[in-house]
């Protein structure tokens, strides 16, 4: 039985702090308090306070740009489609994957509240993209099915989802080492390779393609996502370090070997994807400045769980990525809010 759906116990001790764990706890699932885990709460907390809805950003500009002849470059418009063609199920897998997979195998109440909240942006993220699609007049059909028309596409996405599928057995559970590895494998796919890596060369140039005026519609939609997909990332990392530290047992050396190919398996994944999509230069990067950034952003991702760089001497060939988003100091990306914003508005940056 999933975790939370257990029978009553009447006369049962009231929940303590020190009873509850992120995986394998047996405490009551359904009594939100006592946090014992402040930080999933608060994120919770942040996801809400930074609501937004897809039909509050103006189109008006990006239609007149796509239907125009000359309004953007063969190579331009075709970064358009691919972004939105890979966005537009990579949100619907992530979902799927916290739906289907995780949240019944992570036992804690105030972080199961986050994976709702989550849940429910990666519907908004969802909807975004249809709204561009349709806003755009784009050809749904060859948008949406793209990940099982084009390999560079395809690729990422078979191998995000076969993380989901090894979860997928309605009688796996959690206990074991070796079934408590493969709730932590997943988490390591999902957070800090499909959110933490397959989606930075799509933002990059859709954020770039903002920067020269061009698509501002979709950019702010993207810019929207990037500080949600942000929050996620941060949240998936605290999960597998909590995990961790719960769980000392099952971060061997071997294990750790694993999650170094899994990030340099999705970075290469990454790569072959800007290459695919930028056979030449185009808005200011190319595929070899996106390659290096990439790079920076697996070091980052290794850091961030304990492991060590696997990319001496990457660097950033994107500086004004970091204005938006400062990779450094993801953990506290809400440093960098949005000032005043609830619903409506445009995005404005401190």
């Amino acid at each position: 039985m999933a975790p939370g759906l257990e029978a009553l116990a009447m006369g049962a001790a009231r929940v303590q702090v020190d009873d509850k764990r992120m995986i394998n706890c047996r405490a009551d699932l359904n009594q939100l308090v006592p946090f014992r885990y402040d930080w999933a709460w608060q994120k919770y907390l942040d996801g809400c306070a930074n609501h937004w809805m897809p039909q509050e950003i103006n189109m008006t500009a990006d239609v007149a740009t796509w239907r125009s002849a000359d309004g953007l470059s063969a190579d331009e418009r075709e970064i358009v489609k691919r972004s939105l063609g890979y966005f537009s199920t990579a949100d619907s897998l992530v979902a799927n994957n916290l739906v289907l997979a995780i949240y019944r195998h992570i036992t804690n109440p105030e972080a199961r509240q986050y994976l709702l909240r989550q849940a429910f942006e990666e519907a908004i993220h969802t909807h975004a993209y249809q709204y561009c699609i349709e806003s755009l007049g784009m050809d749904e059909g060859e948008v949406f099915n793209m990940y099982r028309e084009v390999p560079s596409v395809a690729k990422k996405a078979a191998w995000s989802l076969k993380y989901t599928q090894a979860l997928g057995d309605p009688t796996f559970v959690t206990g074991t080492p070796e079934t408590d590895r493969e709730l932590l494998r997943n988490l390591l796919a999902f957070y800090c390779v499909t959110e933490g890596i397959f989606f930075y060369c799509g933002f990059t140039q859709i954020l770039s393609m903002g920067r020269r005026n061009k698509m501002t519609g979709v950019s702010e939609q993207f810019q929207y996502i990037l500080r949600d997909e942000s929050m996620h990332l941060n949240f998936g990392i605290d999960v597998i370090n909590q995990i961790k530290l719960e769980n000392p047992h099952l971060w061997s050396e071997d294990f750790q070997r694993e999650a170094v190919r899994m990030i340099i398996e999705g970075t290469e994944l990454e790569i072959a994807y800007a290459r695919d999509t930028m056979p030449r230069g185009v808005l200011g990067m190319n595929a070899a400045m996106m390659e290096d950034y990439l790079h920076f952003i697996a070091n980052r991702r290794l850091n961030q769980i304990g492991l060590a760089e696997q990319y001496p001497g990457a660097s950033n060939p994107f500086p004004w990525m970091s204005e938006m988003m400062d990779l450094r100091k993801e953990k506290n990306f809400f440093e960098t809010r949005v000032i005043e914003y609830q619903t409506g508005g445009a995005l404005s940056w401190e």
